[in-house]
């Protein structure tokens, strides 16, 4: 599969369980968390389909377009797997994550801090999607859309 196509799948699918989130999962109170701002697309869409809630957004610099960077008190930079330990335990009613790279060294080495770090920001019956696998004993893996690649996007709730 070309670079281009998986790309586009992974957006499709990201775009499809996101708005499945907003659609059919009953969200507990809590925060969004972003791990990941990249250009702002997700955030956008984020902040578009849940409007009432407050999104914390974490990555290593601001290369996002002008029109998607959350505000300063919203906005956390630096080496996430550091900057992020200061929200373990803010009760995420929902925590995205789209930090892999495609490099399979590279990811193995976010897996080592990942998994622990978004269990610990989610609230008890919170929600999580990421590109990666985020394998935790606390953290229960649910199916994604029926159209979605189960391998491409994982979904989770916190037990």
């Amino acid at each position: 599969m070309s670079r281009l196509d998986s790309f586009i799948n992974r957006m499709t699918a990201q775009r499809d369980m996101l708005n499945l989130i907003r659609d059919r999962v009953d969200l507990p109170d809590g925060p969004i968390l972003e791990i990941g701002l990249g250009n702002g697309r997700t955030f956008s869409h984020l902040r578009e389909n849940f409007p009432d809630r407050r999104i914390v957004v974490f990555d290593r610099q601001l290369l996002a377009h002008k029109s998607s960077i959350p505000s300063s008190e919203d906005l956390v930079l630096g080496e996430i797997a550091e900057t992020g330990k200061a929200y373990i335990g803010i009760g995420a009613a929902f925590v995205h994550a789209d930090i892999g790279t495609g490099d399979p060294e590279k990811d193995a080495v976010t897996l080592t801090w990942l998994p622990t770090m978004v269990e610990g920001m989610l609230a008890t019956g919170a929600y999580a999607l990421s590109g990666l696998p985020l394998e935790r004993q606390g953290l229960e893996r649910l199916p994604v859309a029926e159209h979605i690649d189960p391998e491409r996007y994982y979904f989770y709730r916190r037990a």
